[in-house]
């Protein structure tokens, strides 16, 4: 007999897993649980997640409660009585009422090595911190944010480069076969839940757009990794000339070694660079003005004509 599954999940971080929970003959996925359509895009119009729209296109029922608190959800998790819940990044709160109804439990797959950043964006948080290596783990949930015991755990190095995007992509791709063989040796008896340290806890609370704004104080490494930590929200940005602008690039060098305001952009050849904390220099790859569509660091110094005493400002 197949395990009977609920898969919670919202964004495309826990699409891999769906997807080969769907394709196994191992697993049943009787339904899936996903955030209610929500308003996306200029038009504001409602838009499905990525997870509803693979459990539609296999046939299989998708529910979406406002709160898993309700008695309604209650109610439809015990009568499915699944064997098992694996949730990922599906943005609610579980009701401790709801955790003892599977046999397994609820199985999560969470973007850190545990108990090493706890939240709801421990990916962004680790390369913000410019952390070189992180992992994903499996747990059970319990009453608390992440504080739930560990099955199994996957280091996964973070490449110089590597922005959050690209990194999550590569990290849920991973997390896949990571989720069904931890499913499988549950099923076995061949895993013991191993519990947290808490004492080595750290936190990885939401994004927020204010953490976007460059502070150009900073070294020009520590800036390079906001970019990358904050790709594609809140993104990185700045103020020039009083307007919003949003930066996207790394650290480079400049021709002299000549000490220059935070801040004071600087054009050298084809190189557009901003002067960084510690006496770094950011070197800038495109650009965006509020209002405006991206370009390259040349066609914005083209267009802006800049001169010796323009700066971007914090």
């Amino acid at each position: 007999m197949p395990l009977r599954i609920i898969f919670c999940g919202t964004p495309t971080f826990g699409l891999p897993t769906l997807q080969r929970l769907l394709r196994e003959s191992a697993f049943s996925v009787e339904a899936v649980f996903t955030q209610p359509d929500r308003p996306r895009g200029r038009r504001h119009e409602a838009a499905q997640s990525p997870i509803k729209e693979a459990a539609l296109e296999a046939g299989v029922p998708v529910h979406q409660p406002e709160k898993m608190r309700s008695d309604a959800a209650t109610e439809l998790i015990t009568q499915i009585h699944p064997d098992a819940v694996v949730i990922i990044a599906y943005g609610q709160i579980i009701p401790g009422a709801m955790l003892d109804v599977p046999r397994l439990g609820w199985i999560n797959l969470h973007g850190s090595l545990l108990p090493k950043y706890r939240g709801a964006a421990p990916v962004q948080r680790a390369i913000l911190a410019g952390e070189r290596q992180t992992g994903l783990t499996t747990m059970r949930i319990d009453a608390g944010l992440d504080t739930g015991p560990i099955l199994e755990q996957l280091p996964v190095n973070i490449g110089p480069d590597e922005t959050a995007t690209q990194l999550l992509a590569r990290m849920s791709d991973l997390g896949a076969p990571m989720v069904l063989e931890t499913l499988r040796k549950l099923e076995r008896g061949e895993l013991t839940p191993k519990p947290q340290n808490n004492s080595l806890a750290t936190l990885a609370p939401p994004l927020r757009k204010t953490e976007g704004l460059i502070d150009w104080g900073q070294p020009a490494s520590a800036i390079y990794n906001r970019i990358r930590a904050f790709d594609p929200w809140p993104g990185t940005y700045t103020q020039f000339r009083g307007h919003s602008c949003h930066i996207w690039g790394r650290p480079g060098e400049a021709d002299s070694e000549t000490r220059v305001q935070c801040g004071a952009i600087e054009q050298q050849g084809q190189k557009i660079l901003v002067a960084c904390g510690g006496n770094t220099w950011l070197q800038i790859d495109a650009m965006r003005l509020e209002g405006r569509k991206r370009v390259t660091a040349m066609e914005f110094a083209n267009g802006a004509r800049l001169t010796s005493n323009d700066r971007f400002t914090s």
